[in-house]
């Protein structure tokens, strides 16, 4: 084992104390990129967050289960794709959600020792110490209004459970599916959240995935990026072959991200735009499926308009007269152009526009997306006529 390397840094290398470790080693990350037995585990680690939503099994020794962490990190990026970057978050949460059980109900894993995890330190590690405390008892932690959990599989339910600060409860629990997740059905007294010990493990996987996915995509050096060739081509390989990468045939105004929500209503109000928020609007509502003749037929409104140019624009972002199909920019390009307007709480959970609006689809209930595409026939139809 490396000098200063814990397995329990191995178990969960996006802890503080995994980054400080790997920062005393004499490792650089583009060495780790050229090692074949580290690129390997974290080629293993992205194929297995599509095929099978895991981060595979762990490689016994720890140097090279911890160091395959920031490798597979810099793989997600090179093939830089929002499902992607919310897939492998996800599948690493759910990882150490696992963990996060086994680790805290043993005092020592036998087949890992110095790998022991408490729960102050894990509520430490992700500034969480103040914002959760033991609840009181007979106020049990997940009593909820209705459709609320079974406090009795809480773990601590004999106690009182454990209480969130509300806003802490807010962030972590926006991305959870379920009823039970919905602040209307949990008890808040106070400005405190009731959770059994179950939960309070759930949200520290999400406090997991919103590390696990900040800063992704990450700019990489060409050093990096040439020894990882293959490896991102496999993993642009599988991500083909899941079909995860979809057309959006579903256009919905209302359930667009802000910036784009605020950068549709300038073209249709007539307001000129700056390239760069051209370039975002057209490069969006080309990447959700719209075709260049509905494109264009927005911007007719726009001062100046001219069709040629704007169709000519329009194909060369979609890529039918260049070489590259041009992706909607990301948060931060555009939060550096001054894009990024009217953040909601979503917008603070994602890197993308492209993850907002699929993420917004997908929590959208079938029925509505039935009426909008009933009301966008029927546009269509009256269009016609």
């Amino acid at each position: 084992m490396a000098m200063g390397l814990r397995p329990l840094h191995a178990r969960y290398p996006y802890f503080e104390s995994a980054r400080d470790a790997v920062s005393k080693t004499d490792v650089s990350l583009a060495a780790a990129a050229r090692d074949e037995a580290v690129a390997g585990r974290a080629l293993s680690r992205v194929e297995s967050a599509l095929a099978e939503n895991t981060v595979g099994e762990p490689e016994r020794r720890t140097r090279t289960e911890l160091l395959s962490y920031p490798i597979a990190r810099v793989l997600v990026s090179l093939v830089d794709q929002p499902v992607l970057i919310h897939r492998y978050a996800r599948a690493e949460a759910d990882a150490a959600c696992e963990r996060f059980v086994a680790d805290l109900d043993r005092r020592e894993l036998k087949s890992a020792p110095d790998s022991k995890l408490a729960l102050d330190d894990l509520l430490r590690e992700f500034d969480l110490d103040g914002a959760v405390r033991k609840g009181n008892e007979g106020n049990t932690a997940t009593a909820t209004r209705s459709g609320g959990s079974d406090p009795s599989t809480g773990g601590d339910s004999s106690d009182g459970g454990y209480e969130m600060a509300v806003s802490s409860y807010l962030r972590l629990a926006a991305d959870r599916r379920g009823e039970e997740w919905r602040l209307v059905n949990r008890r808040l007294e106070n400005g405190w959240v009731a959770l059994s010990r179950e939960d309070l493990l759930a949200l520290c996987g999400e406090a997991v995935r919103e590390r696990v996915a900040g800063g992704l995509p990450l700019s990489v050096p060409e050093e990096i990026g040439a020894a990882l060739d293959d490896a991102a081509e496999t993993v642009r390989e599988r991500l083909a072959e899941t079909n995860l990468i979809r057309d959006v045939d579903t256009v919905v105004p209302e359930l667009f991200p802000p910036c784009m929500q605020y950068l549709l209503d300038q073209v249709q109000e007539g307001e000129h735009l700056e390239h760069h928020s051209r370039f975002a609007i057209t490069a969006f509502l080309s990447n959700i499926g719209m075709e260049t003749d509905d494109i264009v037929d927005l911007y007719m409104v726009n001062p100046g308009f001219g069709e040629e140019i704007t169709r000519y624009q329009t194909d060369h972002i979609r890529g039918e007269i260049s070489p590259t199909e041009y992706s909607t920019p990301a948060c931060a390009t555009m939060q550096s152009y001054g894009d990024c307007v009217n953040m909601d709480d979503r917008c603070e959970r994602i890197s993308h526009p492209m993850a907002y609006y699929e993420q917004a689809l997908d929590d959208a209930d079938e029925e509505e997306l039935t009426d909008w595409r009933a009301r966008e026939s029927e546009a269509e139809a009256n269009a016609e006529d």
